[in-house]
């Protein structure tokens, strides 16, 4: 699907989809609790639509409707499985550990690009711990085998923080355990939204240090209901709109203020650039301003790194975002997909092996490639705003990975796109 967007102004009133790192964690929770739990969210992505399947595939029960999701908890665990987690980082890295923790024999599949990302230190933590892992050249598909011990886990925390999430929600089934991570920990807003839940699904994981312990004797007993906030990596591409386009203002909705998402830092940046930005509880609106260039370091908010490089494109100076190694490992090499998004559109980047260099300049409009990544094509639509032609996106339906009425949302706020 290509989608063409003409210049524009953004207005009016949005709510981003729940928060799609709080619901992976919650349903992954839910599915070993003691009871059923009621899941309140307005809309499912096609990553949490990845985990749903496994945990069904399982075991568990599912029942949608309008607004929620009733979970009810895996009473017999399959013994045997195959678990597709599509194009779903988060649900491949959560579910081994995970299935494992239940001593189920599975087999993991999923697209392509997936089985390419790294995911040795992890097979590796497990192996060391009672599970076979088999797998071809490439990690997919890939077979594990017996059940987690609950003993002590070192893995490195510089790779990637779902490591550390998949076998916290592990060691929450095995009734304890602990984690150490051999190196510093990256993205580690990401480990707090695990605990954060598992808290409130009545497991307690202490962190000491560069470690995490789940004391032993704790399961995971159902809050009943649970309602899960607004996702701040999704309101960010309305919130740089706002701040590029918005002259009356642009408000997102659902965004808690005390929240552990790692990515509610955009309104800081935004702030840090200049952006007139106002917050009401829990609706942060943001208006039309004069931007200036900054330096961001990125280690914990990779997936913010392309709509803010369409902010500082419109900004005065040369923005610098550094410490953005792991955009090579996302649904595209997004060091290089975030520089052709605002390249092909007249806009001025470079990069080298830790930075990116963004020079502010009017865009003129073009041809976007998403290379089938949802960040990119929300971004190249944001960027269309401020172009002075049309702007076309390719594989435009990326976005359905984790924000599927993203463009339903932009023209309702007055955003000229048309689907083609």
């Amino acid at each position: 699907m290509k989608v063409r967007l003409s210049p524009s102004k953004l207005n009016g009133e949005v709510a981003p989809p729940p928060s799609k790192s709080c619901l992976h964690r919650a349903l992954i929770c839910a599915a070993v609790a003691d009871a059923p739990t009621k899941i309140l969210a307005s809309s499912f992505s096609k990553d949490i639509e990845a985990t749903a399947s496994c945990l069904t595939a399982l075991g568990a029960r599912i029942d949608y409707e309008d607004g929620f999701v009733i979970v009810h908890p895996i009473e017999k665990v399959q013994s045997e499985c195959t678990l597709d987690c599509n194009e779903s980082g988060s649900t491949l890295r959560f579910m081994i550990p995970f299935a494992a923790a239940l001593g189920s024999k599975c087999t993991f599949v999923g697209a392509e690009r997936l089985g390419k990302r790294p995911l040795l230190p992890l097979c590796d933590a497990l192996t060391k711990n009672g599970v076979k892992v088999s797998y071809g050249e490439s990690f997919l598909p890939c077979t594990i085998e017996g059940r987690l011990s609950r003993g002590i886990y070192e893995i490195e925390g510089n790779i990637s923080s779902q490591f550390i999430t998949g076998l916290l929600l592990a060691l929450g089934v095995l009734g304890g355990g602990e984690i150490r991570s051999t190196t510093p920990l990256e993205s580690a807003s990401y480990i707090d939204i695990t605990t954060d839940i598992q808290e409130k699904f009545g497991v307690l994981a202490e962190k000491k240090g560069n470690s995490f312990v789940v004391a032993g004797g704790q399961k995971y007993t159902s809050p009943s209901v649970f309602k899960t906030e607004g996702d701040y990596s999704n309101a960010a591409f309305f919130l740089v709109a706002g701040a590029i386009s918005s002259d009356s203002g642009l408000t997102v909705s659902s965004l808690h203020e005390k929240t552990c998402q790692g990515d509610s830092k955009i309104i800081e940046i935004l702030e840090k650039m200049g952006a007139q930005v106002k917050r009401n509880e829990d609706k942060v609106t943001v208006f039309k301003s004069k931007l200036s260039a900054v330096e961001i370091d990125c280690s914990d908010i990779p997936d913010l790194v392309p709509v803010l490089c369409v902010a500082a494109a419109s900004a005065e100076g040369r923005s610098v975002f550094y410490n953005i190694n792991r955009l090579r490992m996302k649904e595209s090499d997004r060091v290089q997909s975030t520089a052709d998004m605002i390249s092909s559109l007249g806009g001025k980047i470079e990069f080298d092996e830790n930075n990116i260099y963004v020079t502010g300049t009017a865009l003129k409009g073009g041809t976007v490639s998403s290379a089938n990544d949802h960040r990119i094509a929300m971004s190249g639509a944001v960027a269309s705003l401020v172009c002075d032609g049309d702007v076309i996106i390719e594989d435009a339906q990326a976005v359905e990975k984790s924000y599927g009425d993203f463009y339903e949302k932009f023209r309702q706020l007055g955003g000229k796109c048309s689907e083609f």
